[in-house]
């Protein structure tokens, strides 16, 4: 007995709208789910953007002037070489200053089209021994011939990846709390579903139905269920895109003017919730089917 589309959209419509309710609650129990996993994978992705600079150890930057004299630039470069407190530095021309300018203002085009790349100021990052002397061998470069400004906010920087990585990992173990209860509703609906059905299918298998002919219907259940869900939560990270540049732009926080959630952010995050939302539907439609339906 073959497979035609019309007979298995009608029977998966129907099985769906028989058990709407249930139905509706594993969508929404994924949605949220997933929302969540969107919302801890923008939230590592902003982070790491916001913090950028700071990679590999890095507790001062030196901003020098776009237009130092070259006898300045040496001077920097013979206190780094000197300094005891320094155990390494390397320098960050305009060209890379520019392109990090861009990716951490990407939020603010109106900034972004009145600096050029000359305007941009090139910089050391260094790397001390004892991250606690940042501010005082800050003091010694501040206001020095040359240089335009010092920051040594590493520990603030610590302090924002640290509640980021808490706060990533609450949110994930609510998500997957979740996604196990949505593969369990799914499990239960598609169970209700073959137990309502189960003389058609003694029927059908009676009149030479295949295995598939009768699973299929089902299984296709549990991943649109899947599938709608993931397109809620699609719509939710969208929502929480637009939540964070808001609330960046409307309370202006200093340490989180970089946190830019790029196209290629979101669309990587929309890709992992439809994977997970369709593996999560055809899992618990699976499960119900290999356990409960008997052909």
């Amino acid at each position: 007995m073959g497979l035609s589309v019309e007979y298995v959209v009608r029977e998966t419509a129907g099985n769906l709208w028989r058990n709407r309710l249930m139905s509706l609650a594993a969508m929404l129990t994924i949605a949220v789910s997933l929302a969540l996993v969107g919302s801890a994978l923008l939230l590592k992705q902003g982070v790491a953007t916001s913090t950028q600079a700071w990679k590999g150890g890095v507790q001062l930057l030196i901003f020098m002037q776009p237009n130092a004299t070259k006898s300045q630039d040496r001077a920097v470069v013979t206190q780094l070489q000197t300094l005891p407190s320094i155990e390494k530095y390397f320098y960050v021309d305009k060209a890379v200053s520019y392109q990090e300018f861009r990716r951490l203002f990407a939020n603010q085009p109106d900034l972004l089209n009145s600096v050029s790349e000359s305007q941009i100021p090139p910089s050391y990052r260094v790397v001390l021994k004892n991250p606690s002397e940042a501010p005082s061998i800050g003091q010694i470069f501040n206001g020095q011939p040359g240089v335009k400004a010092v920051d040594y906010n590493f520990a603030a920087i610590q302090t924002l990846e640290k509640i980021s990585s808490i706060a990533q990992g609450v949110i994930i173990g609510l998500a997957v709390i979740l996604l196990l209860s949505a593969t369990v509703l799914i499990l239960n609906v598609i169970r209700v579903a073959i137990f309502s059905r189960r003389r058609e299918v003694m029927v059908m298998k009676l009149v030479g139905a295949t295995n598939w002919f009768i699973r299929i219907p089902f299984m296709l259940e549990g991943f649109t269920q899947g599938l709608l869900g993931a397109l809620i939560a699609a719509g939710a990270v969208l929502a929480i895109r637009a939540l964070f540049n808001y609330l960046i732009e409307r309370f202006q926080v200093h340490l989180l003017s970089g946190f830019v959630l790029t196209s290629h952010d979101v669309l990587m995050t929309e890709i992992v919730v439809f994977v997970v939302g369709v593996v999560v539907g055809t899992m618990g439609s699976a499960l119900a089917v290999r356990r409960y339906l008997e052909v």
